[in-house]
């Protein structure tokens, strides 16, 4: 229950607080008085969106502050550089996570929420608060997510495997090609190496002969170290040349084993030279810079040319999963129509009582349930409310055959019902009286009054009739001071009360 609001610096608002109570409290004052500043400040602290124009001009910050019950207080600051903060307890919330909370603490009817009576949502909103289908909704919701999401993954697969199927022939070349060519991690470095040697096999041959002659001839290094002796002068000296020696002869060997492996080979060299062009021609065309990166594209075609040929095996594999979840849609679909159509005859004579006593003495309602062809987010039905106000007038669309008048009657008994459905604590009602009078208005206010016993009820009027039911009075008014107008709220005392209902019923 709403117990107390605070606004400060919003719009024709400087500083307001103002304590509610429980049962039916009433606001009037004249037109252009604020009425609709109240309800747009509470309005703003329930999350709607804010607008820095709402800021009192000349002001940097303009802050509300609503309390429910003893404990609760949700709170909205709006600064005039367009930051908006919002407090649950001190605790700052998310825009979203406020809209949450608010819907579970009041319900604010403005006035042009009546029209919402002929949208396809609202009413199916109506239905389900009545069959309190909370389970059947939830069940529904998650089957409903979850084919959608079956369904895009088959459509991204079937997208795929349409540009697969396009590409396969040039993916399969490719793979062929780089599968010929026998690519070996590290090859190109050895045949660069090996194409070195071979085309400068003869000056390499040279440098070996000569090596080898300098090394191991009569009057060679070889030669002249082996005849050295200095083991009678000291024997360490010695030990260290005798380790030359045998060093001189390995080197000597490789040297002589590299020798009589070098040699002139032209059709080799050609060969190497082909499979050096031939690597280095893949390497440009894939764009890559060894011949390991080719090894791992030729891995990746692999996949990718598997895939293709399991891909009619994969989307028979989604396509399963799409059916399964189309088949828990359906099943899910069919509870909540069944759980809409149980409360519909309910719905449609309780209506019908409620208008008869708001002055449509033939009024006659019911609520039609068709099934639409395609699934949505709620559901498979198409619900609509059906009236008529005068006899021998067939059923029609709300919106196709009330009067204003009629709306606002019949929306004020779908608040009604819905409230005797719910927990809602506090409900707000923005002129829902529009367009009727006398005794109609009297009966009005008698039904707020009435579902003001379970819950708290607060009235924006300009009819005495309703004024006259509340237990609670509330005057908005204006004055007028030396820097600029302003909006104030007081709550009246019992002969204020009387006094303000007998100038409402003079006007």
């Amino acid at each position: 229950m709403l117990t107390h609001l605070h606004i400060r610096n919003y719009a024709l608002i400087s500083h307001l607080d103002i304590d509610f109570h429980e049962g039916f409290s009433v606001m009037t004052g004249e037109t252009g008085a604020g009425k609709s500043i109240i309800l747009g400040a509470l309005n703003l602290v329930m999350g709607a969106r804010a607008d820095i124009k709402s800021i009192t001009e000349g002001e940097e910050r303009c802050v509300i502050e609503a309390t429910f019950g003893e404990d609760l207080i949700i709170r909205r600051e709006l600064s005039a550089n367009g930051r908006s903060r919002s407090f649950v307890n001190d605790e700052i919330v998310t825009q979203t996570e406020l809209k949450v909370l608010a819907r579970q603490l009041i319900d604010i009817h403005s006035q042009h929420e009546s029209l919402m009576i002929g949208d396809d949502l609202f009413q199916i909103q109506v239905v389900d608060a009545i069959a309190g289908n909370t389970a059947e909704r939830e069940a529904y919701s998650h089957a409903y997510i979850s084919y959608q999401e079956a369904m895009a993954a088959l459509r991204e697969a079937q997208a795929l495997a349409k540009k697969a199927q396009a590409d396969a022939d040039y993916l399969q070349w490719q793979y062929t090609q780089l599968l010929e060519a026998q690519l070996v991690a590290g090859e190109i470095e050895e045949l660069e190496e090996e194409e070195y040697r071979l085309s400068h096999a003869e000056e390499i041959q040279t440098a070996l002969a000569q090596a080898l002659q300098q090394l191991d001839s009569d009057h060679g290094a070889l030669s002249l170290i082996h005849s050295t002796r200095l083991s009678d002068a000291d024997s360490a000296l010695a030990e260290r040349i005798d380790s030359v020696e045998i060093e001189l002869k390995d080197i000597v060997s490789d040297i002589q084993r590299l020798y009589d492996r070098t040699e002139r080979d032209p059709m080799r060299l050609e060969q190497v030279q082909e499979r050096i062009s031939m690597l280095q021609t893949l390497m440009k065309k894939h764009h890559v810079q060894t011949v390991d990166q080719l090894i791992t594209l030729r891995d990746e075609l692999a996949t990718q040319v598997q895939r293709i040929e399991n891909i009619d095996e994969d989307l028979a594999h989604l396509q399963a999963e799409v059916d399964t979840a189309h088949s828990a849609l359906s099943i899910a679909a069919e509870a909540l129509t069944a759980s809409r159509l149980e409360p519909c005859n309910l719905i449609a004579s309780r209506l019908v009582e409620d208008m008869v006593r708001l002055g449509v003495p033939h009024a006659k309602v019911a609520v039609d349930i068709q099934p639409t062809n395609d699934f949505s987010e709620t559901g498979k039905d198409n619900v609509q409310f059906l009236f008529a106000a005068n006899l021998n007038q067939s059923l029609r669309r709300v919106s196709e055959v009330a009067s204003g008048g009629e709306i606002s009657r019949l929306m004020l008994c779908i608040k009604s019902l819905i409230a005797s459905s719910n927990g809602l604590p506090t409900i707000i009602f923005d002129e829902i009286d529009t367009g009727v009078s006398g005794a109609i208005a009297s009966q009005m206010g008698e039904i707020m009054r009435q579902m003001a016993q379970s819950r708290q009820i607060i009235t924006i009027t300009h009819l005495p009739q309703v004024a006259a039911r509340c237990e609670q009075h509330y005057l908005v008014y204006k004055e007028d001071t030396d820097i600029r107008t302003e909006t104030h709220i007081r709550q009246l005392s019992a002969q204020e009360h009387d006094m303000e209902i007998e100038k409402m019923r003079s006007l």
